[in-house]
Parts: C-alpha cells; sequence; structure tokens
C-alpha cells in the first residue's frame, strides 16, 4: 500500500514499493520515497543519492522537506528516503527486527535499488545507528578505493539527534526511561498512540494538525504500531540485550569512519529530550573531524527544523563536492590562504603568555601592578606582575593534576579581576580551551552558552556553581572567590581555586615542569557574543589568533607596558597582561555596564593611575547621569585621563561631547567591531565632527591589517556574495583581517555564511593570509573610505518601494525635541508595509511616558519632517527593549512585532 496522495509536503510521484531480500534471505516489500528513480531527468545531472532513514516511530515522511529542497537544488541530489520493515507503509513481517538485521536489510535494499556514484548515508534517531552501521559496513567493503568493484562510492554521512555509542552500563536514554519500564511499553507504544503523539508533540514551533496527521497516517492500529514497540524494545540496554554486540559494531564502524575521515555533519536539536548533549559531546569525541551545526530551537526531530534541509543541501555543496578528504572542522576547510574560511598561518610576534612573562621577568617590573581591583568604598587590591605569573603557573600546574586535559573546556563564571585572570591564562598555558560567557547573558543564555559549549570543568563563583548545580550544567566544578568546605562539597566542587594553587606550587616545588605552550594552532578559548541579536554564539579562537587580536586592541586602544587601563567592560580586562598593561577594574556589576558611576570610575582611576578608560555605551550615560556628585578629587582625576574608548553599540555625539567635559585632555574614541573581529575600525569625536552629519553613525576608518568591504543589498534587502569598496553603497558590512574570528563553536551552516563573500582580486591581495567576517551590520563608505553604520541587516525595513536602513531615519527622529531614543520598524504586509517610529520621550515631551500613547500631532508631525518619511505612526513607550550585555543595542525585531500587534488593535502588553 502507498501512502495518501494528500500528505501535506510530500509529492505522491515518488512513493514506490520495492522488494527485495530481508536478513534471511526472504523477499519483504519496502517503501520507499525516491526523487529520481530513473536517474538524472530534465537534462541535469545527478550530484549523487542522498540515503535517509528514519527512526522511530516515524517513516520516511520525515524526509519530505529535504526531498522538496534536493529537487530544486542545484545540482542536484537523489534522496532516497526507507520506510524500515515493520514501519510506515513498509511491510508488517510479524517479527521483531534486532539493530543487525535492521543494518543488513538496508544492505540488500541499496543492492536491489542499484545505487551507484556517490552516496551519502543520512539518519535521525535509531535510524542515524542504522545508517552509521551501513556506512561502516560499505566503507569495510569498498575500502573507499575509487577502484574497488562497488558500485556505491560512499561521500559521506549526515546523522541527526542519534547516537554513535551507548555504554552497556547506561539506563534507557532521557524519556524512553519511563517507555522501557515492565507492562508500561505495551501501554504507550502498540495498544495506544501515546508514544507517538509525544513525540509528534516535541518540535517547537508544534507541527500542524495535518502534517501530525500524516505522521500518524500508517500507524492506526495496534498491528501496524507493533514496529514501534519491538523499535523500543531494542534499544540495546545492558551488557546482555541481544542487539548490544550489534550497537558495539557500530561504534566501531564509526570509529572507522572517522579514521578514515569520512566527510560528516552533525545536526543538532539542543532540546531533545531522548539524546541530549552527551550524545553530541560523544559524537564530537569520536568524530573530531566532524562538521556540527546546533539548531537552536530543534528538539528530536531536527530534520523537521526549517534550516535542516538547507543546512544539508550547503554542506553536500562544500565538503563533498568541493572539498578534498582531509578537511578541518567547523567550516574551516584546507582552502588556500586568504580563501574565505582558510585559517590563517601563525603570525609572527609575541604569544598571549610572552608579555605577562616578561613583565615578571624583569626586576625593574616584577612588583609593578599587574591588576588593581577597586572596592566600593575606595580601598583597592593590587596584584604585581610576579605574583601575577606565580599565580598563574601555580594554578596551571594544579589543574594539571586535578586532571584538566589540553583541549577540554573550562567555563570561566568569575567576576574581572586577578583571580579570574590568573585561571584565564592557567587555563590557556595548559592548552584547555577557556570558555567566556559573562552572566550579562542572563540565566537562560548562560545556560544555552556553557551546556551548548560542552564544557569539562566550571570554575566559578559560589553563585554561579549553585546555578551550575540546579540547573545540571556539565562539567566538574572548581569553586572561586569567599566559599567555606562545607558550602564547597554542598556546591558539588572538586576543590577551590586556592588549593589548586596550593597543589600546583608543590608540584612546581618538587620539580614538575609544565609542558610545552600550546601550538598557536591550538584552540585557545571560546568567547560568547551578547546575543544582542539572536542566541548567543561562541567564537573560536586560536592561540595565535588570540595573540593577534590582543594586539590589535592595544593598537587601537593605545595600551602597552607601563599603560594602566580602566576597563568597565568585562571582556576587555582580560587583555591587559597579553599586552603588559595593567588593568584596573572598577567597582560596579560589571554584568549591568549601567551601574557604573562616575565617583567609582574616577576612584578607578585614581588607585591604578590610569590614562585610558574602556567603557561600555550604557557605563557612558550612567557616569554622566551621576558626574555631579563627583568631588574635587574626583575630577582631578578624570581630568588625567588621555585616552577614553567605548565599543559594543553606537554612541551619540553629544553623550560623547559631553563626557569631554569630564575628560577634557581625552579625544573620546568608539572603536568599532565584534566578538568575532575587534576592532575593525576607529574613530574619535573629532574625526566624526569632521565627518558631518550623514545616513547612519560614522565608525570611522579600518584600523591597521584590516579591510572592510560591502555586500550591496538587492530590491529585497539581502546582500549578495560579491564585495565592492566603492563609497557611497549600501550593504551588508564585510571585515577581512588577520586578527577574524577562527569559526563559529558548532554552528557550521552560520560559519559557512559568514564567510561566504566572493572578493574582487583587490580585496582578496589586500587581506592576503587573513580571514573574512559578514557583521550582519549594514552601512557604506564614504569618499574618504569612512564607515557608516546604517543598522543591522535584519532590521532593514522593505516595503513595496524601497529598502530603508534604520539608523539614519532614528537619528533624525532623535533630532526632535522631545524625542529620547527612537527605532524605526514597518508594519504589514510587504505590499502595504508602513514604516513607524517607536519612542521613548524625554523632559521636552513631558518625560518618559507611564504607558503606550500615539504622540501628539505637533511631535508626531515634527518626526515626519525630521526624517523626511510619511510615517503610519509614531508610539511613545516608556522604554525600548535593548540587549543584556550592552544595555543600549535596541531589540528592532521585538519592536516590530509589538507595534504589528499594538496597530492591528491586538492586546500587545508591555514592550520592556
Amino acid at each position: 500500500m502507498l501512502p495518501p496522495r494528500d500528505l501535506p509536503g510530500l509529492d505522491p510521484r515518488w512513493s514506490r514499493l520495492v522488494s527485495a531480500p530481508d536478513a534471511d534471505g526472504v523477499e519483504r516489500r519496502w517503501h520507499v520515497l525516491d526523487t529520481a528513480p530513473d536517474g538524472a531527468q530534465d537534462g541535469d545531472e545527478l550530484a549523487g543519492t542522498l540515503l535517509c532513514v528514519h527512526g522511530n516511530p516515524t517513516w520516511s515522511y520525515l524526509w519530505r522537506h529535504l526531498a522538496a529542497q534536493a529537487v530544486r537544488h542545484r545540482p542536484r541530489w537523489r534522496v532516497v528516503a526507507v520506510d524500515q520493515l515493520e514501519m510506515g507503509y513498509s511491510e508488517r513481517t510479524g517479527r521483531s527486527r534486532r539493530l543487525a538485521e535492521r543494518v543488513e536489510d538496508l544492505a540488500n535494499l541499496v543492492e536491489v535499488l542499484g545505487l551507484s556514484g556517490r552516496v551519502v548515508a543520512v539518519g535521525q534517531d535509531w535510524g542515524g545507528i542504522v545508517a552509521s552501521g551501513w556506512a561502516a559496513g560499505e566503507l569495510a567493503r569498498s575500502g573507499r578505493s575509487r577502484h574497488s568493484g562497488s558500485r556505491v562510492r560512499l561521500a559521506g554521512l549526515v546523522v541527526a539527534n542519534t547516537a554513535a555509542s551507548y555504554p552497556a552500563s547506561a539506563p534507557a536514554p532521557g524519556a524512553l526511561k519511563l517507555a522501557t519500564l515492565p507492562g508500561v511499553l505495551p501501554a504507550v507504544t502498540s495498544r495506544s498512540e501515546l508514544f507517538l503523539r509525544t513525540t509528534l508533540a516535541l518540535p517547537r514551533p508544534a507541527l500542524e494538525p495535518a502534517v501530525r496527521a500524516a505522521y500518524r497516517a500508517p500507524y492506526r492500529t495496534r498491528a501496524e504500531r507493533a514496529g514501534i514497540e519491538a523499535f523500543v524494545a531494542d534499544v540495546p540496554i545492558g551488557s546482555a540485550h541481544p542487539s548490544r554486540p550489534a550497537l558495539d559494531a557500530v561504534t566501531e564502524g564509526v570509529a572507522a569512519l572517522a579514521a578514515a575521515r569520512l566527510p560528516t555533519l552533525v545536526l543538532w536539536g539542543p532540546r531533545d529530550p531522548v539524546f541530549g548533549e552527551e550524545f553530541l559531546r560523544d559524537w564530537r569525541r569520536r568524530v573530531p573531524h566532524a562538521d556540527v551545526h546546533r539548531l537552536a530551537t530543534a528538539s528530536h526531530l531536527s530534520p523537521e527544523d526549517p534550516l535542516f534541509a538547507a543546512a544539508v543541501l550547503r554542506w553536500l555543496d562544500e565538503r563533498v563536492l568541493r572539498s578534498a578528504p582531509d578537511e578541518q572542522p567547523d567550516g574551516q576547510a584546507d582552502a588556500p590562504a586568504g580563501a574565505p574560511g582558510a585559517a590563517a598561518p601563525a603570525a609572527p610576534g609575541a604569544g598571549v603568555f610572552d608579555a605577562l612573562a616578561a613583565q615578571a621577568g624583569d626586576p625593574a617590573t616584577a612588583d609593578a601592578p599587574a591588576v588593581v581591583e577597586v572596592a566600593a568604598d575606595g580601598g583597592s587590591r593590587t596584584v604585581g606582575w610576579g605574583l601575577l605569573q606565580r599565580r598563574t603557573d601555580e594554578l596551571a600546574a594544579g589543574l594539571l593534576a586535578l586532571g584538566v586535559q589540553p583541549g577540554q573546556r573550562v567555563s570561566l563564571l568569575v567576576p574581572p579581576g586577578a583571580d579570574l585572570t590568573a585561571a584565564l591564562y592557567a587555563v590557556l598555558r595548559v592548552g584547555a580551551v577557556a570558555v567566556v560567557a559573562d552572566a550579562g547573558l542572563g540565566v537562560r543564555g548562560l545556560t544555552r552558552a556553557v551546556t551548548g559549549a560542552g564544557v569539562d570543568w566550571v570554575v566559578g563563583v559560589p553563585k554561579a556553581l549553585a546555578a551550575a548545580r540546579a540547573l545540571r550544567w556539565p562539567g566538574r566544578r572548581i569553586a572561586a572567590g569567599d566559599v567555606s568546605g562545607l558550602a564547597l562539597r554542598a556546591l558539588g566542587a572538586t576543590a577551590h581555586l586556592v588549593d589548586v594553587a596550593r597543589t600546583g606550587a608543590q608540584r612546581l616545588a618538587a620539580g614538575s615542569a609544565l609542558p610545552p605552550v600550546p601550538q598557536p594552532s591550538a584552540q585557545a578559548a571560546v568567547l560568547f557574543t551578547s546575543g544582542s541579536t539572536g542566541p548567543a554564539k561562541g567564537v573560536v579562537y586560536t592561540h595565535a589568533q588570540l595573540a593577534q587580536l590582543a594586539r590589535a586592541m592595544g593598537r587601537t586602544i593605545r595600551i602597552g607596558p607601563g599603560q594602566p587601563l580602566v576597563s568597565a567592560f568585562a571582556p576587555f580586562a582580560l587583555f591587559g597582561p597579553a599586552l603588559g598593561a595593567t588593568c584596573v577594574v572598577p567597582a560596579m556589576d560589571v554584568t549591568r555596564p549601567a551601574t557604573l558611576t562616575a565617583g567609582a570610575l574616577a576612584d578607578a582611576v585614581a588607585a591604578g593611575r590610569a590614562t585610558s578608560v574602556f567603557l561600555a555605551p550604557a557605563a557612558v550615560v550612567n557616569v554622566l547621569a551621576t558626574a555631579d556628585a563627583l568631588t574635587g578629587a574626583q575630577r582631578e582625576a578624570l581630568a588625567g585621563v588621555r585616552v577614553l574608548l567605548s565599543a559594543g553599540a553606537p554612541v551619540p555625539t553629544p553623550l560623547l561631547q559631553r563626557v569631554r567635559e569630564l575628560m577634557p585632555l581625552a579625544d573620546p574614541r568608539t572603536p568599532y567591531g565584534a566578538t568575532e573581529v575587534l576592532p575593525a575600525t576607529d574613530v574619535g569625536l573629532s574625526d566624526v565632527l569632521e565627518a558631518g552629519a550623514g545616513e547612519g553613525t560614522c565608525v570611522g576608518r579600518p584600523v591597521e591589517g584590516v579591510v572592510v568591504a560591502v555586500a550591496p543589498l538587492d530590491a529585497d534587502g539581502r546582500a549578495g556574495r560579491e564585495l565592492v569598496d566603492a563609497p557611497g553603497v549600501s550593504g551588508e558590512v564585510v571585515v577581512g583581517g588577520e586578527h577574524v574570528k577562527d569559526h563559529y563553536d558548532q554552528l557550521w551552516l552560520t560559519q559557512a555564511a559568514s564567510v561566504d563573500v566572493l572578493p574582487s582580486p583587490a580585496l582578496r591581495a589586500a587581506v592576503g593570509a587573513g580571514r573574512w567576517h559578514r557583521t550582519g551590520d549594514v552601512g557604506h563608505l564614504d569618499e574618504a573610505g569612512r564607515v557608516w553604520i546604517e543598522g543591522r541587516l535584519a532590521h532593514v525595513v522593505v516595503t513595496a518601494d524601497e529598502v530603508v536602513t534604520p539608523v539614519g531615519v532614528e537619528q533624525r527622529a532623535e533630532s526632535v525635541e522631545g524625542v529620547a531614543r527612537a527605532a524605526l520598524v514597518g508594519v504589514g504586509p510587504r505590499a502595504a508595509r508602513q514604516l513607524v517610529v517607536v519612542a521613548e520621550a524625554d523632559a521636552a515631551a513631558g518625560g518618559p511616558v507611564a504607558r503606550t500613547t500615539v504622540a501628539g500631532p505637533e511631535l508626531s508631525q515634527a518626526v515626519r519632517v525630521a526624517t523626511g518619511r510619511n510615517l503610519a505612526a509614531v508610539l511613545l513607550v516608556p522604554a525600548l527593549p535593548t540587549d543584556v550585555r550592552h544595555n543600549s543595542k535596541i531589540d528592532r525585531a521585538r519592536v516590530g512585532a509589538w507595534a504589528e500587534r499594538t496597530l492591528a488593535g491586538e492586546r500587545a502588553g508591555r514592550l520592556a
């Protein structure tokens, strides 16, 4: 029997029945979806075949999106999606099938289908284990030799939410524990649809009712659901299970596939209650060369995610069709030096440890301040270079003794200061990878970051370790800060940093030596983005790239040995030791930049005798707001600052001009960049004033070693691949340089998109051995080579007639008396989309409003005149929503959705 012809998303022409022998040699009837049963069609040569194997309790319908997109893709891939025996619309044989039989069944079917040429195995759930077993068997049969007798040329493996192994001592995975209890299994799998319906309820957003019905269509009766029960019963729990040898054989086969460096893609839904994060970590450990992409919102049925099919097809283009066999993971293919995504060779110059060692080893500077921590009462704690170096070495030796190994990931959840600095450099020194995600991400964002990074160790203060325990973060724990022995045990900590350092000191005193400094190409850190435009992403830097980043920052913010820096922005408190510069940490909550007061800043400047200050934009605002409380001594301290920098988000020119009143010797500078590439450009207040008014925010000229180009926008507001550096062309800002990130962590598709550019020969030559990064910002270059930022690519408003970038319009709206801060959004379908300004009111309009209101006629007209736009509405709100880390980047997507509901007459609720 074939599936009904009206199932949503399924082309009935793909369905056919095939007769093939099962593992016992008995002919069985299989249902398969086959998008090209006769091979090439319409003159299109097929690139190869995707052999797709579903899991339990689904059927080949799971692959309909992949099949539909593969048909339209060029080059076109044939999709052959099988219904396993006892499942879907394949034959019900009346017997339970074991894993070994399913692998052999699949091999027999492939033989009957006559598949030839490139074949990529694709599998999800236990279908992923079957597909992996078939691929391992095919590798063993053919040896991947181009001269073997096999018609099939195994070209790759794609797995999604499945297992590479499963320990015999482990209980049933995740949500299967309940289903496998005695007496429960038949009740929830075959006697009822509970197991089936529960699985179909997992995706978010929820599947359409018609799609859920399509999945259930072949499982209407108990007899039809018998295969679901048998599939669950075949999960090999314990060493005595009949399928344990077969699963162990698949695990050995995965090792063989890894040894052969078979191109492998692991796509993962992190919200899976069955195959949790430990399964993904196991895949990464067993197949280290695999490309990994986490589908942020996906659950168990990850092929239902809108990005799944696109990720597979793009990966096939870049990894199977274009790349050489010995690729590198995470989107950094073995492309020629200087090509998009190519890893840059290690640059000459100081490493991340050299400046610290030089300062500590020089008698003239050994006792000089390396880190100064300022307390709320104005007191301070100073740690010299020699002590910092000694503590770093002791911690490194202690971490090794504790079991921290090179390549393991260590999450550091310690406030900026001497403890964090020493711990960070100790982690780097032993060759482990530091995972830096500040608490400004919030509990949910921090949990996603730490869990997703797959950390092996968590070093944190009590509050962080309590969260780690409550939220079940992975990794062994090391405590920092003020914590008693009893609390240490309650927090589940293995040790305290003090004890780790003590152990390390003893080992060093006994003659133990630290291992060699890690290679420049070794991974050093995963730095998480702010999450202001979506889930925070892990950005991976090698040791060489981290050193390049530090040097680029040093050149831009003009710090080095003998030049103390007050850093009120957590990520940049860590660069000081790499540059030999004293780092001063002010009294504030570093996770909330807006908590920095003018007095706290002045006290930090005085304590460190600093001439350079680095502030987040929100900190600048609060410093100015609290400046009236400064004492004469504090004003004098600030008057000595010569370099003021603020980065992370644009800072309005009027604010910079007001800052100059506090720091008259400083030319306020606002470097532009992102976690992926910082700095990219540099600009001072004098440069901004010289540039004058323009469309967007002037962020200056590229810094040394950086090239900035633009990918022009088309009529739909999309940025193309070709790069230009002509003035006046608006498009996505693309940055090239040596200190650009290595790759995104476990986000292969995101990484591939971020380097997908076609630079001209001149631009390619200018970047040389560096890398490219698409910033997601839109902007343009002017005649003087300055870069102007016009907003985020995702926030561009496309109407029936034009493409509108938001920042210029917002700036003109903010020039109107009565408007404090504004956001431009579009409402309605594209053909009738209208522009709307949502704004915070200032004192001229009566101050902040208590609730959402439509601006009065005079204010609305003034905003329309100033912006030059026929705005559908000007709405006033109590506050606009901003990101957590910077407290200043407006969430225009959220504002737009809210405005859509509000203007449609719905109850929209609070905006911020």
